[in-house]
Order: structure tokens, then C-alpha cells, then sequence
């Protein structure tokens, strides 16, 4: 009953209707970003805002814990818009509950900015961090097109013989812009928030005449071999679902240490909805991670 009311408001907030329109209108999407903290984050937290090259981060700390390492929160919005309301509510949650830092950062979108931007202004960010922070201090955790670009960034590393992070939480990550699998079609009627049309044409402002299959934006054309310590959280309803499983099974064939966490009849990015049960003890699961 709950999640069925919970995919009603979803539905009648017009998201899916953004989504079902091809070009996407980019613009009324951005209407629900919230590019700056909630007022009482100044009176629970200790805010510093940098920039590195076009992105913002917004450095969150709790000012009752000793803080020892990082969480770098590189939030969705299928690379047009963002970060919104539900990425500052989990930063909140994280924050309160562990001793770490959170950087939320946002970064430069399309159709303004390409991938090969976006992915520089990624790279960025993280060298920074290791200039304050171990590599084994680092978590990463990114929701929708943010699980796309940690894991696209890990790619790059792995390549270049850079610096790992310890652990990677990707909550309903993209891991093939093309849409190109025959199985979305079967989950389309059923996702209450996402359609196929708009998440293509998002992706194609974002690529900018790239061909949607290569790894810099469909990380599962890359490889996945050496990967660090992975937690993917996919809902059943999403349309991610199809190349959510591929990439898993493509993970554990290339030996990555991958825990999948499988939400039966949820949507996208789940575990940041604030009503479901499922979704609070998802939130709540990766927490638990993060202190670990």
C-alpha cells in the first residue's frame, strides 16, 4: 500500500512525464535542484564551499565527532540537472552518523558541458582528495549518473596506475548510456519515475556526438578487473535494472569483490526515497557501510 501511494506522488510530481519527451526539456528538470545546503545544515554542520575547476563541492562536516576520512557523494540527475533535495537529506543521515567528511559535489552539466568535461572536472576533484586524504580513507558513493561517472573514474585510474579508493557505493547506477538493452522495454511500464526517450536524449546531449557505447559514458564497455570493494543497490522497478544485472555479472566474471543488493518492486534510486520502508533500511545499510 505504502510503496503503491509512494509511486502515485512520484508519478503525479511529473517526473516520468520530463522523461517521456524527446528532446528533454532539461530545464524544467532543473526547476527541483537544490544547489545549496538547507539552512540548518549551518547550525548542525561545519559547510566550506571550494571550487575546483567548474565544480562546486560543499565540504560537510559533524561538529560533535572527530572526523577521520571521506565520502565523496557524486549525486544523479542524468548528467542535465542536480544535485537535489533527497541528495542533501542522505548527506544529512551520513553525516550525523559517521566520522566522516562528506564532499557533495556538483559539477558542470550537459547540455552546456560533454562528458570529457564532466569526466576532467571528476578526475579533479578526486586528485584533490588525495592531496588531503589516503586512498584508503576514500569512499565514493554515487547515485544514477553519479555511479556512472565513479565508476568510469575508476576506469581512468586503473588505467593510469593511480590510487584506488577503498569502497564504492553506486545506488542504481547508468552503466550503459545507449538504453541499447532489449529488456528495458519490459521494465519501462513499470518504473514510476524514468522512460526510455528522455534518458536517451540526456545522455545524447551529454555525449555530444559520441558514440553512447563508449566506456567514457557506458562504463560496462570498460573494464571492471581490479575494481575496489563494490555495493550496487538496484530496484527491480527501475530501468537500469537490465544493465544493472549485466554489470554485476560482469564484475564478478572480472573477480571484483560486488555485493548486490536487490530491491524487489523499487524504483530508481531507492534508497534515497524518504518515505519506503526499504528504502530507510537501504540508506541505513549504507551507512552501516561507510563506518566500516
Amino acid at each position: 500500500m505504502l510503496r503503491s501511494l509512494t509511486f502515485l506522488i512520484i508519478r503525479l510530481m511529473g517526473i516520468k512525464k520530463i522523461f517521456s519527451k524527446n528532446p528533454i526539456d532539461y530545464k524544467k528538470l532543473r526547476k527541483s535542484d537544490q544547489k545549496l545546503p538547507p539552512n540548518n545544515f549551518f547550525k548542525k554542520f561545519i559547510v566550506e564551499e571550494a571550487q575546483i575547476n567548474e565544480t562546486i563541492i560543499h565540504k560537510v562536516k559533524n561538529k560533535e565527532i572527530k572526523t577521520s576520512g571521506l565520502v565523496i557523494f557524486i549525486h544523479g540527475g542524468a548528467f542535465i540537472s542536480g544535485p537535489a533535495e533527497h541528495h542533501w537529506k542522505a548527506t544529512q543521515k551520513i553525516v550525523q552518523q559517521t566520522a566522516k567528511e562528506l564532499w557533495l559535489i556538483d559539477y558542470p552539466k550537459a547540455p552546456e558541458t560533454t562528458i570529457h568535461q564532466i569526466c576532467k572536472n571528476i578526475d579533479a576533484v578526486y586528485k584533490q582528495a588525495l592531496q588531503n586524504f589516503k586512498s584508503q580513507e576514500i569512499t565514493l558513493i554515487g547515485d544514477s549518473v553519479g555511479g556512472n561517472l565513479i565508476m568510469t573514474l575508476i576506469q581512468r585510474l586503473l588505467k593510469n596506475k593511480g590510487e584506488l579508493p577503498n569502497k564504492l557505493i553506486l545506488i542504481t547506477p547508468v552503466f550503459d548510456a545507449s538504453m541499447s538493452n532489449s529488456e528495458i522495454e519490459n521494465i519501462a511500464a513499470k518504473d514510476p519515475m524514468l522512460n526510455i526517450q528522455g534518458i536517451l536524449s540526456a545522455k545524447e546531449m551529454c555525449a555530444n556526438g559520441l558514440d553512447l557505447k563508449d566506456q567514457i559514458i557506458s562504463p560496462l564497455y570498460g573494464s571492471f578487473r581490479n575494481f575496489p570493494k563494490t555495493e550496487l543497490y538496484i530496484g527491480a522497478y527501475d530501468i537500469m535494472y537490465p544493465d544493472a544485472k549485466l554489470g554485476v555479472e560482469k564484475m564478478r566474471k572480472e573477480e571484483v569483490d560486488v555485493k548486490l543488493i536487490d530491491g524487489t518492486k523499487m524504483p530508481h534510486i531507492y534508497p534515497l526515497l524518504p518515505v519506503l520502508p526499504e528504502a530507510k533500511k537501504a540508506l541505513q545499510e549504507i551507512i552501516e557501510s561507510i563506518k566500516e
